[in-house]
């Protein structure tokens, strides 16, 4: 029952999320006096509207996204007379950016509130690398399965007669590394980087309390499993000291921590939307049966299905966190220089801004607005590409989804 209640949650707020996004259009829109026909929340047919002033104002049955009807978005649009002298096209061209964009500016606004409210709350999940803190000693043996290699993060045993060079060393847990064979360490992960690359004896520098003391350490090569097959690497034998998961913030500190949080995912996004394309194979691979790679893109089914589990783990930092996500990714996305496309629509009246700022430099008259019916055969062909790239996800996320922990 939680992970329906989580599924149900996290639709609903996809939903809220885009009927927002189209009233963040109908606001400004408004607000630069263009006529709004109709601002409506889902699709089909009508279950209830009602008109205030000039605009009509209700719910569809099929609760995916929403409309929002501004009388002349283009100049091929049909609009009455009385409708003419506020048409879209007739405004300035930076008004007219300020309303395409405000969908996509209302998703930002909308993931950085989520982010705050989680940053003061159960917290920001701690993006800082793990320090290069031993925890404990153990043993460096060869593990060549992936059986062997599950089995030994349930159960971290070491076999009778294994190398322990870290403890033979003298490394103690607590000890702080501070470089490996010269090399200047700041986390875990680029220590290990750096000892699976060495062999035989290597200086370790670290920190113990006040003293700072040069160690040595003879690192052996051993066969361990990983998702690519069996490598030989150098291993030590330690385990880290375990960083916080998240840090909570005060009211004021928060908002700076959601900043650079925000910053960090828009950075993320934008990695994503570059890697889009190459990931897909993986997702027809998996259709078919092959093993899902979690960095492959997700639908809204495949989002909303995480959300669910999310909640039925209890990992509601997941759940807002994914939820914030999704916003950003949407946002980005949706500015695109794509038709159909807010971005496609701002690309266009940039285009037309430029090109009449040229032919007012060579002396000659503004040029007419962009025949949008040019741009049809194009527009069609990324139309027939967003659907079957959607539909593709789709089909993955039911047949063979993303899960928790995967």
């Amino acid at each position: 029952m939680s992970y329906i209640i989580g599924v149900v949650l996290f639709a609903l707020g996809i939903c809220v999320s885009v009927a927002l996004h189209e009233a963040g259009h109908m606001v400004t829109a408004k607000a630069f006096g263009m006529k709004v026909r109709r601002y409506f929340v889902g699709f089909g047919p009508t279950v209830f509207s009602w008109r205030r002033g000039e605009t009509e104002y209700g719910l569809k049955w099929i609760p995916l996204g929403g409309f929002c009807d501004i009388a002349g978005m283009t100049a091929l649009d049909e609009v009455t007379p009385d409708e003419a002298p506020r048409a879209m096209w007739r405004f300035k061209t930076w008004k007219r950016t300020v309303v395409m964009s405000a969908g996509s500016v209302t998703h930002f606004i909308l993931g950085f509130v989520v982010l705050y409210l989680m940053a003061v709350t159960m917290g920001l999940p701690n993006l800082t690398p793990a320090p290069a803190v031993l925890s404990a000693t153990s043993c460096a043996q060869s593990i060549t399965t992936e059986a062997q290699a599950k089995e030994q993060a349930k159960n971290p045993t070491c076999a009778p007669g294994a190398l322990t060079p870290a403890k033979t060393a003298g490394l103690q847990p607590g000890d702080k590394v501070l470089s490996v064979g010269g090399k200047p360490i700041a986390s875990w992960d680029e220590m290990l980087t750096t000892v699976q690359a060495t062999s035989g004896p290597t200086a370790f520098e670290v920190q113990r309390g006040e003293q700072r003391l040069t160690l040595t350490v003879d690192v052996p090569k051993v066969q361990r499993w990983t998702g690519e097959g069996v490598k030989e690497v150098g291993m030590i034998g330690a385990s880290p000291q375990d960083a916080a998961k998240t840090i909570q913030y005060g009211p004021v500190a928060a908002v700076g921590a959601t900043f650079g949080f925000t910053g960090t995912m828009f950075a993320e996004t934008a990695q994503r939307l570059v890697e889009f394309p190459q990931r897909i194979p993986a997702v027809v691979t998996a259709i078919f049966g092959g093993e899902r790679d979690p960095n492959t893109p997700v639908s809204v089914v495949g989002a909303s299905r995480l959300g669910g589990e999310a909640v039925e783990h209890g990992i509601w930092i997941l759940f807002f966190f994914l939820l914030a996500s999704l916003n950003f990714f949407i946002g980005v996305f949706n500015l695109l220089p794509l038709l159909p496309l807010d971005g496609g629509h701002i690309a266009v009246v940039w285009y037309e801004r430029v090109r009449d700022w040229i032919r007012a430099k060579r002396g000659k008259a503004a040029g007419g607005p962009v025949d949008y019916t040019r741009l049809s055969g194009i527009t069609m062909v990324l139309v027939l590409i967003g659907g079957a790239v959607t539909l593709l996800t789709v089909t993955a996320d039911i047949v063979n989804p993303i899960r928790i922990g995967q």
